[in-house]
């Protein structure tokens, strides 16, 4: 592949993720969870379904404890989350998603299910089905994390 070949690939991929992740947040928007920005998003899928300490989050997310704690901290807040104590480790708590935060996660399930409807119509139910299992191949395993 060449230089500008690869170049026009990342920026399609690129485009197409910010797209995406834009098109989610508005859905999950739209449907009644305001308040909230796409780092929210990322931070809920480490938590669904059981929970995480704030050390594992900021590990998902790669970004420090403290910048963790403070996302916590505001999704308490808003009511998105809640600290229990763990299960394991006395000295840890685990945060876990309320009633609300499974009720926003399955509004952005919606959302991206509404997001990608347009790429079907647009290639066809047996080229977006071959378009995310090619992607499956190639993306990297582990969290996906938002582009600080």
């Amino acid at each position: 592949m060449q230089n500008s070949e690869a170049m026009a690939l990342s920026a399609a991929l690129l485009a197409v993720a910010g797209d995406l992740t834009q098109r989610i947040h508005a859905g999950v928007v739209a449907r009644g969870f305001e308040g909230l920005r796409p780092a929210h998003g990322f931070a809920f899928t480490r938590l669904a379904p059981d929970g995480a300490t704030a050390t594992d989050l900021a590990a998902h997310l790669g970004v420090t404890k403290q910048a963790a704690s403070q996302l916590v901290d505001e999704m308490v807040r808003k009511g998105y989350v809640e600290r229990r104590p763990h299960p394991d480790d006395a000295r840890a708590r685990l945060i876990v998603l309320t009633e609300r935060g499974w009720a926003c996660t399955r509004a952005a399930e919606e959302a991206a299910a509404e997001a990608v409807r347009p790429w079907a119509d647009l290639l066809g139910e047996r080229e977006a089905g071959v378009l995310r299992a090619q992607l499956s191949r190639i993306a990297p395993h582990g969290p996906i994390r938002p582009t600080w």
